[in-house]
């Protein structure tokens, strides 16, 4: 029995009826008749060249690509496959999957031929649109023999050469005129879990909880169709989906599509996005970026200054392309109270939030002018949070999942009997309902001694080394943990220079003896090792989303852990 300590937020549960709350595609259809030469996307297509869209172009395009899929005479409310970096079509894509009367299926475009191989056979998917994607060669492996494909015109060439193009079919087609409703309760999109720990599942999210997300989100923060955000995460996952997507049906604001890494900083300046959402890596990317021009304690120096701090600030925000940001994001994965607060003070209102693909990322935010360091805010409007007897959040949103896609045991474990979702994670509240994590509920290893680690916490202070990027605290029946850790992009270079490991191993030692004396004894750090080898999607250790597989890194070294202990020094290197 839950003995839960519930958010001091009163849940917002009433909840509209379809009439009051228009679904994706009615949220389109008012677009397109009240505003059709409203400029919606902006579409880069390589040597500088960009494609524009309105709200009635786009249509245009959906529509003729619905009566494409309708043709094609698959049942009803089939699954049809979308595998492509963020670009125009990929909304048009979805959008003309549910104007046909189906069901939308999301691939990262990072997944290895075995994991897109495993979601197209697991979903049944009937039908598979083909994108921009970086490996294709590998991504292809997966790929049934006879699954029908459309490419997008940004897709590989021998993707174009293989499937019909996205253009060939909307030149050739007529539009679907007559418009299509979704009933509410219907399921919209089938979104595949990154797979942090397994197979990926299929999480089934309807219309009204995407619908619902949308509208408390652009409410809360008072989001409108001056805006403009650029998208670059990718949209097979619901931070980007429910933000970007969703967020820019509602309320119509304007949406900017990255090109490539190497145009990136052009991209910023087209978009000057008024919002600005990234996962914690890309915080800590561009912190050492600006690093990397000016050292730290120069730039602390600098901002101290009262007639340089404005101007200082003014210039860091244009050089990152930040400098329009109203609001800026950070989700996925916990960011350090350090980052938070240097961001917060170059004049950044760096908020943070909380959520899973199982209730479409809408649980917690923090708020303009209430957000507390450490903290991933409050509940969104129509959310009620509670800590469980064991330290589990568990949060029952408006936007949570119909359920695992055929998968009624794993469905019914994810759930209380109650209703409340069972994120996995622990956490805190404070007296405003604002909310804390903690750590993951079943990473918490024991020592040799029984005791007890919970690693996230320790994880959060050592990655505020300049020239740590990523750290995995273990160490499960060892007297004492250790850390592993991976170095910044810029530092591993650097590793087989001897006068940068002496430097690198001294402050590591001074980070250590700093953590530690935050720590209670049994989670004191033995050593840090450094490992070489950097951490990455394509090798494994990350998800598609960036988070760390932490029994892929446990695994991967876990032979050598007794050889560490053994060598009696505080850092080693590997």
């Amino acid at each position: 029995m839950n003995m839960p300590i519930s958010s001091t937020l009163a849940a917002q549960s009433v909840q509209p009826t379809q009439a009051e709350l228009p679904l994706a595609l009615d949220l389109v259809y008012q677009r397109e008749k009240s505003s059709p030469d409203q400029l919606y996307m902006t579409q880069p297509v390589g040597q500088g060249k960009v494609l524009t869209y309105t709200w009635g172009e786009m249509m245009q395009e959906v529509r003729r690509m619905a009566a494409y899929l309708k043709g094609l005479e698959l049942a009803p409310q089939s699954n049809i496959a979308i595998m492509s970096k963020n670009c125009a079509q990929w909304i048009m894509a979805d959008l003309a999957i549910w104007m046909a009367g189906h069901v939308s299926v999301p691939l990262y475009p990072t997944l290895n031929g075995d994991t897109v191989s495993y979601i197209l056979e697991h979903s049944e998917a009937k039908l598979l649109f083909v994108g921009k994607l970086d490996d294709w060669a590998e991504m292809q492996q997966g790929v049934p023999d006879g699954l029908q494909c459309v490419a997008f015109d940004l897709a590989p060439e021998d993707a174009l050469q293989k499937y019909p193009s996205w253009q060939s079919v909307v030149l050739q087609q007529s539009a679907l005129n007559k418009p299509v409703t979704r009933e509410k309760d219907e399921v919209a999109t089938i979104v595949y879990t990154s797979g942090s720990t397994g197979k990926p599942k299929g999480v089934m999210l309807t219309f009204e909880a995407m619908a619902l997300a949308a509208k408390g989100i652009t409410e809360a923060l008072s989001i409108h169709e001056k805006d403009r955000m650029l998208s670059y995460l990718p949209l097979s996952h619901v931070m980007e989906r429910f933000i970007v997507e969703m967020g820019s049906l509602r309320s119509g604001f304007k949406v900017y599509f990255a090109e490539t890494l190497d145009t990136f900083v052009a991209d910023l300046n087209r978009a000057r996005p008024t919002l600005f959402i990234a996962v914690p890596r890309i915080w800590t990317k561009f912190q050492s970026g600006i690093f990397a021009k000016m050292p730290p304690k120069k730039l602390e120096r600098m901002l101290k200054v009262p007639l340089l701090k404005r101007v200082v600030k003014k210039k860091i925000l244009r050089t990152l392309g930040l400098e329009e940001v109203r609001f800026a994001g950070s989700g996925s994965a916990p960011l350090s109270s350090e980052i938070v607060a240097w961001y917060r003070n170059l004049g950044l209102e760096l908020l943070e939030a909380y959520g899973m693909s199982e209730n479409f990322a809408y649980s917690h935010s923090s708020q303009p002018g209430r957000s507390r360091i450490g903290y991933v805010g409050e509940p969104l409007p129509g959310v009620d949070c509670r800590i469980a007897e064991d330290g589990e959040i568990q949060v029952k949103s408006v936007a949570s999942m119909l359920g695992y896609y055929k998968d009624e045991e794993k469905t019914a474990e994810a759930f209380t009997e109650d209703g409340y979702l069972r994120t996995g994670d622990r956490g805190e509240m404070d007296e405003l309902g604002r909310l804390k994590i903690t750590g993951r509920t079943k990473e918490i290893f024991k020592t040799s001694k029984g005791k007890y680690v919970a690693p996230a916490p320790i994880e959060n202070k050592l990655v505020n080394h300049p020239q740590i990027e990523m750290v995995c605290v273990t160490g499960a029946n060892q007297p004492q943990p250790h850390a592993m850790v991976m170095l910044s992009e810029d530092a591993q270079p650097k590793l087989n220079d001897a006068a940068f490991r002496e430097e690198l191993s001294k402050s590591l030692e001074a980070l250590i003896k700093q953590v530690n004396a935050q720590l209670d004894p049994h989670e004191h750090l033995s050593f840090a090792c450094v490992i070489a080898e950097p951490w990455t999607i394509e090798n494994g250790f990350l998800t598609p989303t960036l988070k760390l597989k932490r029994n892929v890194v446990e695994e991967a070294y876990g032979a050598l852990q007794d050889g560490w202990y053994a060598a009696r020094k505080k850092v080693v290197f590997l």
